[in-house]
């Protein structure tokens, strides 16, 4: 698995109350390529088609491509950055286009407040 790639991820059930995404879903990879192997966790961004996500900061439309392989219009919560453990990513579906992907670069360091000097 490559940074950028979308692949299913099976998110834990929360026990209690909480807006944390779950379940099988779509996830975007956003782990460096130098790391990938040597880490026992992987960091991704999760998706929902829950489009009022969008009256969050940190979010992007992502519309369905067949280079995506998203098979509706979907939110990409990137306030919702995690490490997951490798046991739960499932089958790749796609990748994510340049263009987004750079906009995810964005939008990473502004939620992390990281500025590019």
């Amino acid at each position: 698995m490559n940074r950028g790639d979308i692949i299913l991820v099976n998110l834990p059930i929360s026990s209690g109350a909480g807006r944390e995404q779950m379940g099988l879903r779509p996830a975007l990879i956003v782990h460096d390529y130098a790391t990938s192997d040597i880490l026992p966790v992987i960091m991704i961004i999760p998706f929902t088609t829950q489009l009022n996500a969008l009256r969050y900061p940190y979010t992007i439309q992502i519309e369905p491509s067949q280079e995506n392989g998203l098979d509706q219009t979907s939110i990409l919560m990137v306030f919702q950055l995690r490490a997951i453990d490798r046991q739960r990513l499932r089958n790749k579906i796609g990748c994510l286009e340049g263009d987004l992907l750079a906009r995810v670069d964005v939008e990473i360091r502004n939620l992390l407040g990281l500025s590019l000097s």
